[in-house]
């Protein structure tokens, strides 16, 4: 174990926690969709709250998946080509929203149908992205060469899987809940029902936590010995705390976006706590796998690789975080009518 290896283990938990927040609310926003927007307009809002930043926010994915293949290859190909079912279900939801949020405010005449694949696209990622994390945690069935050997779909869903699926679908609502609630016209139903509904996914979410940790610890690896057991106890305080703090916020006057950052917080250090969990390991393998887990010791790229890697990432982060900055305080402050021109 070397000091790239760990940077790069713990670096690509950050990108997926970037995700995690960034685009997290974008999908929450998409999924309660029908359901907060009872109008044109209300749906024009919405579109419009992430019009301007969800391609943006993608970009953390993508750069996941990139640095995952360029650090640790035999994690990315065992992960990618085993849940390939899953992760091509993830691609179409994306596409899918992508392609309905360009298409809803110039074809009228389809209007329902685009509004369907907004909502479709962003459940579809918001769902399974869970899942296959709850895969990589409790354990996939590998062969000798690291490769998947398991049924394709059906295989991955079991009760802890689907119990992470809907944690991180109620994460991503909570997320969009309070993103619309910060971004709506206030006052106006919209903003008034997102607000609503800010409390009651973000108790929903705490529970499905302590079932996942529950079932987690006692179930799925019970003779688990984490090198970072405090980090993880940590991770674990901070994540209540940031629902807890943004359910106190939200109830305050004018603090809707103190009640966003909180959700924020707690979506990244429910990433963190995974990291804590999975150190060292990056793919563990089930009971009646054939080959061993994929940890960051046998999947590390050479040191020189890893070097040229962090040098990048040292140029590079900083100017997305820059553009981050500038877009976000470019389109801050709530819609207004004269945003949803094309829209």
């Amino acid at each position: 174990m070397t000091f790239f290896n760990v940077l790069w283990f713990f670096l690509i938990f950050v990108l997926i926690a970037g995700y995690f927040v960034l685009d997290g609310f974008d999908l929450g926003a998409g999924v309660l969709y029908p359901f907060v927007a009872k109008n044109d307009h209300d749906k024009a809002v919405v579109r419009r709250s992430i019009g301007p930043v969800w391609d943006g926010n993608e970009v953390w994915l993508l750069t996941a998946g990139g640095a995952l293949f360029a650090a640790f290859a035999p994690a990315y190909a065992t992960t990618f080509s085993g849940f390939y079912l899953a992760v091509m279900l993830v691609l179409f939801g994306l596409i899918v929203r992508a392609v309905s949020l360009e298409y809803r405010g110039h074809d009228k005449k389809y209007g329902k149908v685009w509004d369907g694949c907004f909502f479709v696209g962003s459940l579809l990622p918001a769902l399974l992205l869970g899942v296959a994390v709850g895969n990589i945690y409790a354990g996939i069935p590998m062969d000798a060469a690291g490769n998947y050997n398991g049924m394709p779909l059906l295989g991955l869903i079991t009760p802890f899987t689907l119990l992470c699926g809907l944690l991180g679908l109620a994460m991503f609502m909570a997320a969009g809940a309070t993103w619309i609630a910060l971004k709506a016209p206030k006052p106006s139903d919209l903003q008034a029902r997102a607000a609503k509904l800010r409390m009651p996914l973000q108790i929903v979410a705490l529970a499905l936590f302590l079932c996942v940790s529950v079932y987690g610890h006692f179930v799925i690896q019970p003779d688990m010995e984490p090198l970072l057991g405090v980090a993880r106890w940590l991770f674990a305080i901070l994540f209540v705390a940031g629902i807890v703090a943004s359910i106190v916020l939200a109830k305050k006057k004018d603090c809707d976006k103190g009640a966003f950052l909180g959700q924020s917080v707690s979506a990244f250090v429910l990433v963190g706590l995974l990291a804590a969990s999975m150190f060292p390991n990056l793919v563990v393998a089930s009971a009646d796998s054939i080959g061993p887990s994929i940890t960051l010791m046998s999947a590390a790229s050479s040191e020189l690789s890893l070097m040229w890697m962090t040098i990048i990432t040292c140029v590079g982060l900083p100017l997305v975080l820059v553009y981050h900055v500038i877009i976000y305080r470019t389109f801050r402050g709530r819609v207004t009518d004269d945003d949803l021109a094309h829209y």
